[in-house]
């Protein structure tokens, strides 16, 4: 079975490109504010990046589902080139690091999500962000912060841990869009499955 012809739509991939660059941007500034509980040492565990970059997967798993892999890997290019950019302007080096874990992590989800894409509609977007979270965790933090004396290993592991619980929560959201983002098909293809 030829996998689905995807129709580009200029307005879905702009609203991508916007939240993808505002999420990254967003991160690489809350990435350097460690998370304080009174009572409990987080701060060696969290950043506040690790609550809003998974939200990154969510905006590339939906334009992957209603606009296809092609559309989804504008949303990254583009969206990497003005994030990276911005954040340059906060941290070169974490501008760096997450340019790099970004492009590997992003690019890595849109082909575990498109190979799974005629699943249930969960195991997609579940498989893909897990995968790519694990790429991206590995990459970002021992790029930005590796010999700076920072709790990086800790930061990362307890990063992985909340994009997990995130990945989880995603799929919430993912799920209640899904309906308004039909797939944008090319002619008469099969669309994607839902169940």
């Amino acid at each position: 079975m030829s996998e689905p012809r995807f129709k580009l739509s200029t307005p879905g991939i702009v609203a991508g490109i916007v939240a993808m660059t505002a999420v990254v941007v967003l991160s690489n500034y809350a990435v350097q504010f460690p998370v304080f509980i009174e009572g409990y040492r987080t701060e060696d565990w969290l950043t506040w990046g690790a609550f809003t970059y998974p939200i990154a997967f969510l905006v590339t798993d939906l334009t992957n589902r209603s606009l296809g892999p092609k559309a989804a890997r504008i949303v990254i290019a583009a969206g990497f080139a003005l994030a990276v950019a911005l954040s340059l302007l906060v941290d070169t080096r974490i501008a760096i690091a997450s340019g790099t874990a970004f492009l590997s992590a992003q690019l890595l989800d849109v082909a575990i999500f498109n190979r799974l894409r005629q699943a249930r509609w969960w195991k997609a977007p579940l498989a893909s962000s897990t995968l790519s979270s694990i790429v991206d965790t590995l990459l970002f933090f021992s790029i930005a912060f590796a010999g700076t004396g920072l709790p990086w290993h800790q930061w990362a592991l307890g990063d992985f841990g909340a994009k997990m619980a995130m990945a989880a929560l995603m799929l919430v959201p993912f799920r209640l869009l899904m309906p308004a983002l039909r797939p944008h098909l090319a002619n008469g293809d099969l669309p994607t499955a839902t169940r």
